[in-house]
């Protein structure tokens, strides 16, 4: 067994295994189960990503996010909610965990327990991503295209350096809004709106 020592002072490492061959599913799996205590993401072509924990206060504007959307899904009643502890294998092969997201019930529950136990080979209907001081904004742009690539109807990127948000829907050029006080995500999500005081 190789036991890497990783110190990152907040910055998102991308690790290689050079001598072996690329990770299956299943043995992404147990890496992740043999290190709980990292945040794990894996790209389409097989990078390992580790990233530090994120820090208290951008921790708790992601809360409030989950929070905002929680709220709506159980009032809408047509979806579940994961927050940013939830990773989902995309078509294209990466697993991802957005700080927030939705998936419509009917997609969710076809899905096997097994499935639903692992990284779920699904990917969300709507995810957020909150950028924190370690996030380029050039490689959350890109992942939130990659999102909208494999299946996502709408994404929004929080800068919040910059207080703007970045609203992805399919079929759609991104739309840049400028210190906005609220975002709608009418119609993909009837009635859903992003209060953004607390999270700036």
């Amino acid at each position: 067994m190789t036991t890497l020592l990783i110190q990152s002072d907040q910055i998102p490492l991308t690790v290689s295994f050079p001598a072996l061959v690329q990770m299956t599913d299943e043995q992404f799996y147990e890496f992740c189960q043999a290190n709980r205590d990292l945040r794990i993401e894996r790209t389409a072509i097989g990078e390992v990503i580790i990233m530090p924990p994120a820090f208290s206060d951008t921790g708790n504007r992601n809360m409030k996010i989950s929070q905002q959307v929680a709220n709506w899904a159980e009032q809408d009643g047509t979806g579940e909610v994961f927050d940013s502890s939830a990773g989902f294998t995309l078509p294209n092969g990466a697993t991802r965990s957005p700080d927030a997201c939705w998936i419509k019930l009917e997609r969710w529950n076809r899905l096997t327990d097994q499935q639903k136990a692992s990284f779920a080979p699904i990917c969300p209907d709507f995810v957020v991503e909150l950028r924190s001081s370690s996030d380029t904004l050039i490689g959350l742009q890109a992942k939130m295209q990659e999102y909208i690539e494999n299946g996502a109807v709408l994404g929004f990127l929080i800068d919040r350096k910059n207080r703007t948000v970045h609203s992805y829907r399919r079929d759609r050029t991104p739309e840049i809004l400028e210190q906005p006080e609220t975002v709608s995500g009418d119609p993909e999500l009837p009635r859903f709106v992003l209060q953004m005081a607390k999270i700036w």
